[in-house]
């Protein structure tokens, strides 16, 4: 390497490191008062119970403020659904996508079933007040077109279900994945500048602990970078995806510094499971939670 290039890579990486030391340094100075508020919710199929009301008993005893259904058949569900939430405290938190197809497929007759799929689901997001629809652009087992073009592509049909998302008061809420899972979208603030490219109001992201567990060199930097366009997370144990307290260190408090630097006041949602009983588990996960959101 010649020495031009070596001093330039080394004040990149100088330049990162600073970086990573300014968040935990801006979020150690921030002297104001978080807003922040945890708010809990769980994956339908995640809660423990035979039917949709025994899961939301089972939520609501153990303050859980949401649930999040998969957009399958969503639509058909939105009488039952506001039904079984009238006169609770729980509410509909984001939707886990059950649409047809993907956004970036080779095959523009894909595309097309998937944004005619995932209309309809954000029909019924926003009927059922709804965070919004979540969406992994692509999975490393489909064909890939190439990194640039796939990006205009997505940025180009998110443009058009922002609008949509917008008017039914609800997002399309990108989702980053680690790299074993797919090769398009795996950090919080490259789906956060996606977003921004969109320029539309419909449009946010999420983050996960457990793939940033993979992806992120720091969890407050992630989800600072998400920054306003962050709308709701997942979490889970950090190294099988247990529930939370399940895999030795499971830590989210610096994580949860950034949630409360940034005021979010939106679900994190256990999407996990458990070789346990789940009914012994999520309250036990809840705790580990809670006192962490203390600490942060």
């Amino acid at each position: 390497m010649k020495r031009r290039g070596f001093l330039g890579l080394s004040a990149m990486g100088s330049v990162a490191l600073m970086s990573g030391a300014c968040n935990q340094k801006t979020v150690q100075e921030n002297k104001t008062e978080s807003s922040a508020i945890l708010k809990l919710a769980c994956q339908e199929g995640v809660a423990p119970g035979d039917t949709l009301t025994e899961k939301l008993d089972f939520l609501e005893e153990h303050g859980f403020t949401g649930i999040e259904p998969g957009g399958n058949g969503l639509a058909s569900r939105v009488d039952d659904f506001q039904k079984q939430l009238n006169n609770r405290k729980i509410k509909v938190s984001a939707i886990v996508a059950g649409f047809d197809g993907y956004l970036i497929a080779v095959d523009p007759a894909i595309r097309k079933r998937a944004m005619n799929s995932m209309k309809q689901i954000l029909e019924a997001a926003g009927a059922l007040g709804s965070a919004g629809l979540i969406m992994v652009p692509a999975f490393n087992n489909q064909p890939a077109l190439p990194h640039k073009q796939s990006r205009e592509i997505l940025i180009e049909q998110l443009q058009e279900l922002g609008e949509i998302a917008h008017k039914n008061n609800t997002y399309m809420l990108l989702e980053p994945l680690n790299r074993r899972e797919t090769y398009f979208l795996r950090q919080v603030a490259d789906a956060a500048a996606i977003a921004r490219d969109t320029e539309s109001k419909g449009v946010g992201v999420m983050g996960d602990f457990w793939h940033m567990t993979w992806e992120e060199t720091s969890d407050m930097g992630a989800i600072i970078s998400g920054g306003e366009y962050l709308q709701h997370m997942h979490i889970a144990s950090r190294q099988r995806r247990r529930m939370p307290g399940e895999d030795e260190g499971d830590n989210y408090i610096d994580g949860f510094k950034a949630l409360k630097y940034i005021n979010y006041q939106k679900d994190i949602s256990l999407e996990c499971w458990s070789d346990n009983d789940h009914r012994i588990v999520i309250p036990e996960a809840v705790k580990l939670i809670k006192e962490q959101w203390e600490q942060a």
